[in-house]
C-alpha cells in the first residue's frame, strides 16, 4: 500500500496544471492564485474482493462542514469496489477568480428593423404571394387588395382634373378678353383666383392616391372613368423575412391594419434577466459571449445595448439586452441560449467538477473520504453557487484541502440509497 501511495502522490503532481482550468463561469486568474486540481485514483487489492456495503452512522466530519449538525450518511465500500467503480478523489484549492455571470435569455428580433406593413385602403384581400418566413426584397408584392374606396378616390380625382381643365380654357379666354377690353380685370382676377384652388385640389386628390398605393405612372395615364382600377397591390418596404402574416385570401381589411411584418435578422436581441443584486457588475457597452448549443462553433460574441431601468416587481429583475450579429442565420427567434458577461470582480472561489454533486431531492450532496478508512465515504450536503459546462461553484460545506469524489459520485449516491 505504501508504494501505492507514492505512486498516487506522484501522479497527482504530474497532473496538477492540466486540471487548472476553472472555464467559462469561474474563469481562474493568477499563476499562483489559480484553482488547482490533484486527481488520483482509488486502487485496492482484487484478493480482497467483496460485495459493497453501506450503513448509517454519525460522522464528525461530515456534520461539522455541512454546518447544521445533520446526521451524515456513511457508505463503506472495499478497495477492490472502489477500484472497479472507478471512484476518483480530488482535492481542491481555492484562489482569486475573475466572474462570469452568466443568465439565461431568449432570441427576438431587433425591433428596429421591424417594418410593420399596414393596409393602405379598406376592401378585401384578392391574392398573398408570400408565406411566412419568405425572404422578400424591397418592392416585391405581398398582396393585392381589391378596394371601392381606391376606386371612388381615382372617380373624384378624374372629375376634378376635367374641371380643372374647364378653368384653364376660361382663364385663357378671360385673358384674351382682357387683352381685348372686353372683359374687367375683376374678372379675370375671380377666374384666376377659381383655377389656383382648382389647381389645390388636383394635387391634393392626386398625392392621396399616391399614399393609396397608385404609381405616378398610372395616375398620368388616368384620364378618364375607363381607366380607374380598383385593386391596389401591397409591396413590400424593406428587404428581410416575412415572420408576421395576419391575412389570407378573401379576408376582409381595414385602413391602417397591420397584414404583415418584415424584419431583418441580420442582427437579433438577447433578452435575459439580471437580478437586483447583479446590476452594477453589467454595463452598457461591455462584451457578452452568447452560448447557442445549436450553432457550429457553439458561441457567439455581442455587445450588452440596453439595461431596462425599470424592476420588474413580482421577479425583481431588469431587462438586459445584447445585441447579436447572425449573418450566419444560426440564432432563430425565441430560441434559448445562455448569455455570459464578464465583470470586474475578484471572488476568492471553491469549485468543484460537476460530476461531483449529486442531487437527491432539493438536496445537493457530495461524497468525502471518512479520514477514518480509506474504505470509508461519508456524503455531505454542499450549497452551490455558480454553474459552467464542467465545474461547479460550493457556497458552503467544502472548504480548501478537503478531499471529494470526482468521478463514480453516482455509484456512491446508489449504495447509499439502499440504507434510506
Amino acid at each position: 500500500m505504501d508504494r501505492d501511495d507514492e505512486e498516487i502522490k506522484g501522479r497527482a503532481g504530474r497532473r496538477h496544471a492540466a486540471l487548472a482550468a476553472v472555464a467559462v463561469l469561474l474563469m481562474v486568474v493568477g499563476a499562483a492564485g489559480g484553482v488547482i486540481w490533484s486527481e488520483r485514483r482509488s486502487r485496492g487489492d482484487s484478493a480482497k474482493a467483496q460485495a459493497p456495503q453501506a450503513r448509517a452512522a454519525s460522522s464528525a466530519a461530515g456534520t461539522e462542514s455541512a454546518g447544521k449538525g445533520e446526521e451524515a450518511l456513511e457508505i463503506s465500500l472495499t478497495l477492490d469496489a472502489i477500484a472497479r467503480s472507478g471512484i476518483k478523489i480530488a482535492e481542491v484549492k481555492s484562489g482569486a477568480a475573475t466572474a462570469v455571470l452568466a443568465v439565461p435569455a431568449t432570441v427576438t428580433s431587433n425591433a428596429y428593423r421591424d417594418t410593420k406593413v399596414n393596409a393602405l385602403v379598406a376592401g378585401i384581400v384578392r391574392d398573398v404571394s408570400v408565406e411566412l418566413g419568405a425572404a422578400v426584397r424591397r418592392g416585391e408584392p405581398l398582396a393585392v387588395i381589391v378596394s371601392s374606396d381606391l376606386a371612388d378616390a381615382q372617380m373624384k380625382y378624374v372629375s376634378m382634373r376635367a374641371m380643372l381643365e374647364a378653368d384653364h380654357q376660361k382663364l385663357e379666354r378671360t385673358q384674351k378678353l382682357v387683352a381685348l377690353g372686353s372683359a374687367s380685370r375683376q374678372e379675370l382676377e375671380e377666374v384666376t383666383a377659381l383655377h389656383t384652388g382648382h389647381e389645390t385640389e388636383v394635387a391634393a386628390a392626386r398625392q392621396r392616391l399616391l399614399l393609396l398605393g397608385l404609381s405616378s405612372d398610372r395616375l398620368d395615364r388616368l384620364q378618364n372613368a375607363a381607366q380607374v382600377v380598383s385593386e391596389v397591390t401591397v409591396p413590400s418596404p424593406a428587404d428581410g423575412l416575412v415572420i408576421t402574416r395576419s391575412v389570407n385570401p378573401g379576408q376582409v381589411v381595414n385602413s391602417g391594419q397591420e397584414l404583415f411584418v418584415v424584419t431583418d435578422l441580420g442582427t437579433v436581441w438577447i433578452i435575459g434577466d439580471l437580478y437586483e443584486r447583479d446590476f452594477p457588475r453589467v454595463r452598457v457597452g461591455s462584451q457578452a459571449t452568447v452560448t447557442v448549443p445549436s450553432a457550429p462553433d457553439g458561441k457567439m460574441q455581442g455587445r450588452v445595448a440596453y439595461i431596462d431601468p425599470r424592476v420588474d416587481p413580482g421577479t425583481r429583475t431588469a431587462k438586459v439586452r445584447v445585441e447579436v450579429s447572425n449573418r450566419s442565420g444560426d440564432l432563430r427567434l425565441g430560441m434559448f441560449v445562455t448569455v455570459a458577461f464578464q465583470t470586474n470582480a475578484t471572488e476568492h472561489v471553491t469549485v468543484v467538477p460537476r460530476a461531483a454533486v449529486q442531487t437527491i431531492g432539493d438536496r445537493s450532496v457530495v461524497y468525502v473520504p471518512a479520514d477514518s478508512d480509506e474504505g470509508k465515504f461519508v456524503e455531505r450536503r454542499v450549497k452551490l453557487g455558480a454553474r459552467s459546462a464542467e465545474f461547479v461553484q460550493v457556497l458552503e460545506g467544502l472548504t480548501p484541502g478537503d478531499k471529494v469524489v470526482t468521478e463514480g459520485s453516482f455509484f456512491l449516491r446508489a449504495e447509499a440509497a439502499k440504507t434510506r
